[in-house]
């Protein structure tokens, strides 16, 4: 029965889906068929219903949480961009284009573009920036720069199944 909250959500497997992809993707040659062992699924069904979920939304991706200290990156800043309307999509393409950028998105908000930027310290990390101003063509007073001052990492995970439901695996659900 589809939730008319969720209509995307047919059924008891799309949860446990949503529930074990946040947390493990083993480390293996096929990921996806390990995870639909695991439910107790086929791996082409779990992949289509991956699929479904995310052309309709409520996926976005599905991607690594890098710990960037671990890699030698030990700066990081948020940074904030004042940008004219009619060029939002042609900065933030340039600003995406830097390896050292991530999380780069657009804000109702005078700063429309904000974005976070690590480097090994925080030279490197003003000289990309510098250079992303320079190509930009975005002046100081453009641009307010957040550098971090201690680093809080908050992990979000969404609860679809109370703890008995997550016991069961979907093949014997």
């Amino acid at each position: 029965m589809t939730d008319p909250m969720h209509p995307m959500l047919h059924d008891a497997i799309d949860l446990y889906i949503l529930d074990v992809i946040q947390n493990d993707i083993p480390l293996v040659p096929r990921p996806f068929a390990a995870i639909a062992q695991r439910l107790g699924i086929p791996e082409q069904v779990l992949l289509a219903r991956l699929k479904r979920l995310q052309d309709g939304g409520i996926v976005r991706g599905i991607s690594p949480v890098i710990e960037s200290r671990h890699m030698g990156l030990s700066a990081a800043t948020l940074i904030a961009l004042h940008v004219p309307e009619k060029r939002v999509h042609e900065i933030a393409a340039i600003i995406s284009s830097y390896p050292e950028v991530s999380h780069n998105f657009r804000r109702d908000h005078y700063y429309t573009i904000w974005f976070t930027l690590s480097g090994k310290n925080e030279e490197d990390m003003q000289r990309v920036l510098t250079e992303i101003m320079s190509r930009t063509g975005i002046t100081d007073k453009d641009v307010l720069n957040l550098p971090t001052a201690r680093k809080l990492k908050v992990d979000v995970r969404f609860s679809f199944l109370n703890d008995e439901e997550r016991e069961d695996t979907v093949g014997s659900a």
